[in-house]
């Protein structure tokens, strides 16, 4: 299972289970949808947060391979530019 799936599993588990737990708390209901508003930004703001963690992360991994395959294609061109030296002096002796 994702992580996302996992992260986004626990937030609603835990929304669902404030929610309920505001119902039916004996209180006004004024009292109770003020609290149940406040969890819901709680929730989102808890959300917003994991979903921008897992934004950054995947930011930097995306970075990473653009760097190794910058690396890869500098190394690559230089072995070819290597080789085809090698064969242009190789020629030259053969004349």
């Amino acid at each position: 299972m994702s992580t996302g799936k996992v992260v986004l599993g626990t937030v609603a588990g835990l929304a669902i289970g404030g929610i309920l737990g505001i119902l039916f708390a004996p209180q006004k209901g004024s009292v109770t949808r003020q609290q149940i508003l406040e969890k819901g930004n709680d929730y989102a703001d808890e959300l917003k947060s994991k979903y921008n963690e897992f934004a950054d992360t995947v930011s930097q991994k995306l970075n990473s391979a653009k760097e190794f395959a910058q690396v890869l294609a500098e190394n690559g061109k230089a072995e070819y530019d290597e080789i085809n030296n090698d064969h242009h002096t190789e020629s030259n002796y053969k004349l």
